[in-house]
């Protein structure tokens, strides 16, 4: 418990740097950005790849960091490009998620099992469990209804996603972007 409670105040204190929040806006850039490029399927599916500029920011600056960062972005990605109601719900879950992903992360070995147990969680805690909660509260869809096709979409992606963002890391780590902003913040 000790560890937990060191590795949320040490990503804490990430935020007391200037450079890391300016690295945060610019991995929020490229995520609004990559956001745009999200690909609808039917009323409630959606696939895109933002989440892997998301998933630097976690792998960087950790928990409580992430925390912070999933939510403001979400609310700014909806002050740019509202899509229907704003429900906070949709914050929770992007806060949940830095968490999450965060604690996997955060001053942790990078491996594949790290990065896919990482995945499937959040896609089973957040997309899956908290993602069909908020659409069957906001649309009165049955919960068990919506659960089946976004749990074969977050199954067909849980490995996609895995794989992009690890080799992704991996190629950053290797020619040393990752060491720069560490060094620098």
């Amino acid at each position: 418990m000790k560890k937990l409670a060191t590795l949320f105040q040490d990503s804490y204190n990430e935020l007391k740097h200037v450079r890391t929040v300016t690295t945060i806006a610019m991995f929020a850039s490229i995520g609004i950005i990559l956001g745009s490029l999200t690909v609808q399927i039917g009323d409630f599916i959606k696939i895109g790849f933002s989440s892997i500029a998301n998933q630097f920011v976690y792998y960087l600056f950790g928990p409580a960091t992430g925390c912070f960062y999933g939510g403001a972005l979400d609310i700014l990605k909806y002050l740019i490009k509202p899509t229907g109601a704003f429900f906070p719900g949709w914050t929770v879950g992007a806060m949940t998620a830095g968490v999450l992903y965060g604690c996997f992360f955060y001053k942790r070995k990078l491996t594949i099992v790290r990065v896919l147990a990482a995945e499937l969680c959040v896609s089973v805690v957040c997309n899956m469990i908290l993602g069909t909660l908020w659409l069957d509260m906001m649309y009165g869809k049955g919960f068990f209804v919506l659960l089946p096709m976004r749990v074969i979409k977050n199954l067909v992606m849980w490995p996609v996603n895995s794989f992009l963002f690890y080799t992704m890391t991996m190629a950053m780590e290797q020619t040393g972007i990752f060491r720069l902003i560490r060094k620098s913040a």
